[in-house]
């Protein structure tokens, strides 16, 4: 019996190679895992494109995928796994937005696998005329990390490096998610503490080996710079950052080309203003299919009042499957001549269930003043708004959950987590949230005391004095 590598490589040895190198990375990589995911995912498209003749009108993988579904070429199962792959390498390259953790990441990684060997069985017919061989699955191993360890250190192999880096990048970014996430509870000030200093510590690490690999690999030296800009070692290197970038965006790497369009676009340290230069930069990092630089893009055209163009790239953004860009879509369809409710409305809900703050604020926020809401939408805002004030620390959604607690609109009352909620806002209010915040607290004082008065369940006191506590 043959193994899955060995199936895959049977069905195409390009996207074999693509295969055994994702799953290689899954447990100690899953970003590059990832990464190998959504390239396999291309030159699937390219594959069954060539096996019809036919010519793709769009560099983009989303487009690419529709046009295969719009020419009936692969059935409605095939199709949706191909856009979940995709969706799925997506996350990959930005794990910190959305809020996926290192274990998640690895578990996303895995599912990714499956799927591609699920996928493979179901075309090996359609591509090969015959049946799919029988295979078993050989099971994830870290061999792969420690071979680019070694090769790192040791062997001083600079594309090793690079990809070392991106691994401690990017748990990085999502400890310093999860540290976001946890500074609001007092509980946890000592586990914060050691989580700020995992974080300066995976920073500084990653900050080490791109700068080691820079010199010899584009793709690190825009990551270098990048490191620079950000301080992962140590602060005031913005300059030498940008600079750095900017060689990189010449060298042709697409990433340093978005990010240097978007310096173009807003200003910078370095670079004045320049919507032209800006524009060069995210249309060549755009059609490469840099999301950021499509999202960005669609802002530009925007500012311009060019909204056809701005629509544009911001659908082929928001169909990538980049949340921020589902959110501005959701906006952009909201108002003028391409105004479209419905289509507002969908993109707003998906941006908020991929976990795009403002998006999940607005959804929570019109589920809470919608009498007539149904008991699963008002879980619903309930978790949306938890997690705004967990990743966001917002304070609108602190002052939103807590009337809807004290209220009782969601099914109870908790006077408990409402004081506590409205003792955060206060704390972290502005002066004009201060003036919506001080008659909130004058009410939620005077109904504590009222309840108090009615001689309460002895639990019931206890939770009320408890609630009264935060608001003195």
């Amino acid at each position: 019996m043959i193994t899955d590598i060995e199936l895959v490589n049977q069905f195409s040895t390009k996207l074999g190679e693509d295969y055994a190198s994702a799953k290689s990375y899954v447990r100690d990589i899953p970003t590059q895992a990832l990464v190998f995911v959504r390239s396999f995912t291309h030159k699937l498209a390219i594959l069954i494109a060539e096996q019809h003749h036919l010519e793709f009108s769009s560099p983009n993988l989303y487009d690419r995928i529709e046009q295969l579904n719009q020419r009936r070429l692969l059935d409605v199962t095939a199709i949706r796994a191909m856009h979940k792959l995709r969706s799925d390498g997506n996350r990959g390259a930005h794990p910190e937005k959305y809020h996926l953790t290192q274990t998640q990441l690895v578990a996303l990684a895995e599912k990714s696998i499956k799927q591609i060997l699920n996928l493979v069985a179901q075309l090996y017919p359609v591509l090969h005329s015959a049946q799919v061989l029988a295979y078993q699955f050989v099971a994830f191993d870290s061999l792969a990390g420690r071979d680019l360890c070694y090769r790192a250190m040791m062997q001083n192999d600079h594309h090793a490096q690079y990809l070392v880096a991106m691994s401690l990048k990017a748990q990085a970014l999502m400890a310093q998610e999860q540290a976001s996430a946890t500074a609001l509870d007092a509980k946890t000030a000592s586990a914060l503490a050691t989580t700020q200093d995992e974080v300066q510590r995976l920073f500084a690490q990653a900050a080490y080996w791109f700068a080691q690999a820079a010199p010899f690999e584009d793709v690190a030296l825009y990551e270098h710079g990048v490191s620079l800009l950000h301080g992962y070692a140590e602060s005031g290197q913005v300059k030498q950052g940008e600079l750095l970038i900017a060689q990189a965006a010449k060298a042709g790497i697409t990433e340093a080309q978005a990010l240097l369009g978007y310096f173009y676009l807003v200003g910078s340290t370095v670079f004045a203003v320049d919507v032209e230069q800006a524009k060069v930069l995210l249309q060549q990092a755009a059609e490469a299919e840099n999301i950021e630089a499509m999202s960005n893009l669609g802002v530009l055209f925007y500012q311009e009042n060019d909204h056809q163009q701005a629509l544009a790239w911001m659908s082929k953004a928001a169909e990538s499957g980049y949340p921020q860009s589902q959110y501005h879509l959701a906006l952009l369809l909201a108002e003028g001549a391409n105004a479209d409710s419905e289509q507002s409305r969908l993109w707003m809900q998906e941006a908020a269930s991929q976990g795009q703050l403002d998006a999940m604020l607005h959804c929570a926020t019109e589920i809470l003043h919608n009498d007539d809401a149904q008991s699963i939408e008002l879980e619903l805002a309930e978790r949306y708004l938890h997690d705004v004030i967990k990743y966001g620390h917002n304070v609108t959604a602190m002052i939103e959950l807590s009337v809807a607690l004290a209220d009782g609109m969601l099914s109870r009352i908790d006077v408990v987590q409402s004081a506590y909620l409205l003792q955060q806002a206060k704390h972290f209010g502005n002066d004009i949230q201060q003036q919506v915040i001080e008659p909130l607290w004058q009410s939620l004082l005077m109904q504590i005391d009222s309840v108090i008065a009615l001689n309460p369940s002895k639990e019931e006191l206890v939770s009320l004095q408890q609630a009264r506590q935060f608001l003195e």
